[in-house]
């Protein structure tokens, strides 16, 4: 049960949160969710991923993300959730940046890519 788990400790943009949960629901049959972790890569050592999952783990936190069209549902892994905590996505879709970035207060630096973080 959704009620029974930690809340993801991750704030959505409404920007980021609509953009998502169109995508989610353009490529991704029902039942699936959008889960947000941190992966060992990268030149500063870790990295965010970003990706459609429909398996769903028992330690994970979870979250219905409120948008205008409906609820984006969101998952992060247990070890990803302090990584994580406080920290906000966004969306952009300008002429010079398009895609979706985390603002994290948690992330110490980064590489001169911006490809991973410590």
């Amino acid at each position: 049960m959704l009620e029974d788990r930690q809340p993801v400790p991750v704030a959505f943009t409404p920007a980021a949160a609509l953009k998502a949960a169109e995508l989610l629901l353009a490529t991704a049959p029902s039942g699936w969710w959008l889960r947000i972790g941190v992966r060992p890569g990268g030149c500063s050592g870790l990295r965010y991923s970003l990706y459609f999952d429909n398996e769903v783990d028992e330690r994970d936190h979870a979250s219905m993300i409120s948008t205008l069209r409906g609820s984006l549902p969101v998952l992060i892994d247990a070890m990803s959730a302090p990584y994580l905590t406080g920290a906000t996505v966004e969306y952009h879709d300008t002429i010079d940046r398009q895609g979706f970035e985390i603002i994290n207060p948690n992330a110490a630096g980064a590489c001169s890519c911006g490809d991973s973080f410590h």
